[in-house]
């Protein structure tokens, strides 16, 4: 249906007293096009506030209506579970921390194995230097020797083996002790999202839970938006929506205001069609007086399209069809066609095929 309304002080007395076969002629008046759209009235930098760790709410610290600034501390959650978590983790990066020093039972074991390792091969080492000289005097067998040589390659060996393996422990605790302090680190994270705050400073406009209620992650604690800066979403018909440009003053009524007219200016244009009521969405900025900051006000506007100061109109309810009427003359009533312009609720723009002193006729 297209919706285009008058916004000229333009009454329906002329449509009225010209009824049954009473003729009337064109006359100049000012003309005013509009398209008429629907909608609400939001705050900007709205968004829903969310929890992001599962307990019980402890706290709410704030109430439908309230002001609340960035940062501000809105709900407090009480989890037993993440304390147990967060304690837990506290104690494992402790231990990791306490297994790197130097009096970590864990490495001063190690360390001891590879200065007994040190000390076997400086031993084997010195026993295998001596039976080397005796074998070239001939004083021991090659058996000896021999022997003397394994021990010495098997103690080397083996505090090889004891410094990889203590390397590799320390490595190890290195390893263990950063990822201690990553999962500390993501439990306090999480103790903290048991605290919620505030993004924006603005307004509460909705609480969905109590104290004592159970809350999960991704549940919804409260509504929060600007409490000042609010801005007109509007539906715009489909079949009116190509007249629409940014820029486009906007004449706003609402019922919370009975006798106030808000003006505003077109923002934005959504070029989606909202397939349920054939309608497109563009949003207004309030531009002199605003109305106070309620959530969801229900409006109605008129986007004002064209203003024309004295154009030639004739009454709508005089128009056949798209663009004839029936005009007299000498005393015989035909029917004409004309050439439209702009046009609102009551009255038509007539650009041509009419003069003022056409004397039309009502169809009725």
């Amino acid at each position: 249906m297209k919706t285009v309304l008058c916004l000229t002080a333009v009454t329906l007395a002329l449509a009225a007293c010209k009824r049954g076969n009473e003729a009337i002629t064109p006359t100049y008046k000012a003309l005013t096009e509009a398209v008429y759209a629907s909608g609400s009235v939001y705050p900007r930098n709205e968004y829903t506030v969310t929890a992001d760790a599962q307990g019980i709410l402890e706290q709410r610290l704030v109430n439908e209506g309230d002001s609340v600034r960035r940062n501000q501390l809105l709900f407090v959650l009480e989890s037993t579970a993440e304390d147990a978590r967060r304690q837990a983790a506290a104690n494992a990066y402790q231990q990791a921390q306490a297994n790197l020093r130097g009096s970590s039972p864990v490495l001063a074991e190690l360390e001891a194995q590879v200065r007994n390792a040190h000390t076997r091969l400086e031993n084997d080492s010195v026993n295998y230097a001596r039976f080397r000289d005796l074998y070239a005097q001939n004083a021991t067998s090659r058996a000896e020797l021999e022997r003397a040589e394994l021990n010495y390659k098997t103690a080397r060996n083996t505090l090889r083996a004891q410094q990889n393996a203590l390397a590799r422990t320390r490595d190890q605790l290195q390893l263990e002790a950063a990822n201690s302090r990553s999962q500390l680190v993501t439990t306090q994270e999480a103790g903290s999202n048991t605290r919620i705050r505030s993004f924006v400073d603005g307004k509460v406009y909705e609480v969905f839970k109590e104290p004592g209620e159970v809350v999960r992650p991704g549940e919804q604690l409260a509504l929060v938006g600007s409490g000042r800066d609010i801005y007109a979403q509007l539906s715009v018909d489909e079949s009116d929506f190509g007249k629409i440009r940014v820029g486009q003053e906007v004449l706003i009524k609402m019922d919370v205001y009975a006798d106030k007219v808000f003006k505003a200016r077109i923002t934005k244009i959504y070029p989606k069609l909202n397939r349920a009521d054939q309608s497109f969405r563009v949003d207004a900025e309030f531009t002199g007086e605003r109305p106070d900051a309620y959530y969801g006000l229900t409006v109605e506007a008129n986007i004002v399209i064209s203003q024309n100061q004295r154009v030639l109109t004739i009454p709508k309810s005089y128009v056949i069809g798209k663009d004839s009427v029936w005009v007299e003359e000498d005393g015989k009533k035909q029917k004409v066609r004309f050439t439209k312009g702009a046009e609102n609720f009551d009255l038509v723009e007539v650009k041509g095929g009419l003069i003022e002193q056409t004397k039309i006729v009502s169809p009725e």
